[in-house]
């Protein structure tokens, strides 16, 4: 069967659905499509003809798209989805359901996994949504259609019978990540690393998943509730380490590789595995990975000398009172001495912080930034609270009545930049907002900051100087604008 698997255009910007919370990234972050990429590897292992679309990526604009699929003339079309373009999504659905009605539409992603009566109701051209994890749904749906046997029998769908919306069943969580195909081929075959851009990481750069899920319980992460399930499950070390070397042979250009696992470290054992495993293999291309503030000093030893450049680490607050209000399972302290463990072993961070989880007031702010300063990771994020349909934080927010809104428009600026939509006692959506951009600034206009970032280029000018330039070239334009 011919498929078209589409990342479709929005707000004619950079705007990168895969990411956590989907925007246009102040850093120009857009990151690759690496769950339709393991959709795409997957409906071709099976035997289909994919043709992948990822529009952000590639600046094509919806009528652009059209014109493609018109000559793609697919008989099924797959389409990611997220809460802040969903609306823009099913205008872009629909658009495509009118040009080829033959065609068999599949939404997939995030908002349609936590919302899918709501879109199936709204939208009766949407042949179905699959929901979570979606490789193997995809696949049973393509044959399913291909054989001219009733979609009710794949599970992991929502359909709509007689106008009603349908699930088809819960389909059982993939096991063996192994047996997936390795997203090193899809890329190779159908994207380039020159389209995607990671701010913490040197350019051009390659995101990659080593695992699924995760085992902690934070409330406002979106992929382990509403994709994963919350079940962690790994790929083997020796897995990993081969779709490492396949990506240094396909792209030579490319000078650094992101693991954008929930939690690469959810295991100090297995990420000692992994590192062995690439130290065997010789090798010698820098590497980022998203870790948690338990991480111990053996095992960061044992990821720089495997080639680790950078780790991500969530601190969120400097409250712990806030931590513990988000089931976050860390402490201020533990995160002190996470930052002190990497700076002994060699290792960049780049923290990530949030404004505006439950119990947030104006002294936890200011000790998240007092904390983010005392931290010194080498770059630091700032980001009002997005509370995503599906998770436990939205529910929350929703039940308490400090959801302002579900007009999915506003989880973005008009600009597609990350906007706010919970209110707090004493802290207003526009408060959150507002102190983000302070707290940016305060954090990267210290004279400090500026010449270590002055030295770390002067000192590698090839390297960490053309990451820092290229990140603020596009991030000046939002660190001086003035708040609302």
């Amino acid at each position: 069967m011919k498929i078209s698997v589409v990342n479709p255009p929005y707000m004619d910007g950079k705007f990168s659905r895969t990411s956590r919370s989907p925007a246009i990234v102040k850093s120009g972050t857009m990151y690759w499509p690496f769950w339709l990429a393991y959709a795409v590897g997957t409906l071709e292992e099976a035997g289909h003809d994919v043709v992948f679309h990822d529009c952000p990526a590639t600046n094509v604009t919806r009528k652009q798209l059209m014109n493609k699929l018109r000559e793609d003339s697919p008989s099924m079309i797959v389409l990611d989805t997220s809460t802040p373009s969903i609306h823009s999504d099913l205008a872009v659905s629909k658009e495509i359901a009118e040009i080829l009605p033959d065609s068999s539409i599949f939404l997939v992603g995030t908002h349609v996994s936590a919302k899918p009566e709501e879109v199936l109701l709204s939208s009766p051209h949407i042949t179905g949504i699959a929901v979570g994890e979606y490789d193997h749904t995809l696949v049973d749906a393509a044959n399913t259609l291909e054989q001219k046997t009733d979609l009710e029998k794949v599970a992991g769908l929502w359909i709509a019978t007689s106008g009603k919306p349908l699930f088809t069943g819960t389909r059982e969580f993939i096991q063996d990540l192994d047996s997936l195909p390795l997203l090193a081929d899809v890329y190779k075959k159908h994207l380039k690393p020159e389209n995607y851009f990671f701010a913490a990481a040197r350019y051009p750069s390659v995101m990659l998943i080593t695992s699924r899920g995760c085992p902690f319980k934070c409330s406002y992460c979106v992929w382990p509730q509403v994709l994963h399930g919350g079940t962690y499950r790994a790929r083997s070390a020796e897995n990993v380490a081969s779709e490492f070397m396949k990506i240094q042979e396909y792209f030579p250009q490319v000078q650094e590789i992101v693991f954008e696992d929930d939690t690469f470290s959810v295991d100090s054992n297995r990420v000692t595995e992994v590192s062995k495993a690439l130290i065997a293999r010789g090798n010698k291309l820098p590497w980022t990975a998203n870790t948690r503030a338990n991480l111990s000093l053996e095992a960061m030893e044992m990821m720089r000398s495997a080639g680790c450049r950078m780790i991500i680490v969530g601190y969120e607050s400097g409250s712990q009172a806030v931590l513990n209000g988000v089931k976050k399972g860390t402490t201020v302290e533990q995160n002190i001495g996470f930052a002190q463990r990497a700076k002994k072993a060699g290792l960049l961070v780049h923290g990530c912080f949030m404004a505006g989880n439950p119990g947030e007031t104006l002294e936890s702010l200011a000790e998240t930034l007092a904390i983010a300063i005392k931290l010194k990771p080498d770059t630091a994020q700032f980001f009002p609270i997005m509370a995503y349909p599906g998770t436990r934080l939205y529910e929350q927010y929703r039940k308490s009545g400090n959801l302002k809104t579900e007009d999915y428009n506003n989880w973005l600026t008009k600009d597609g930049l990350h906007n706010c939509v919970v209110d707090l006692p004493g802290l207003t959506s526009q408060d959150l907002v507002n102190w983000c951009a302070y707290a940016r600034k305060k954090f990267y206009l210290r004279p400090n900051y500026l010449l270590y970032k002055a030295i770390q280029t002067i000192l590698h000018p090839t390297t960490e100087g053309r990451r820092t330039i290229r990140a603020f070239s596009t991030f000046r334009k939002h660190l001086f604008r003035r708040s609302e």
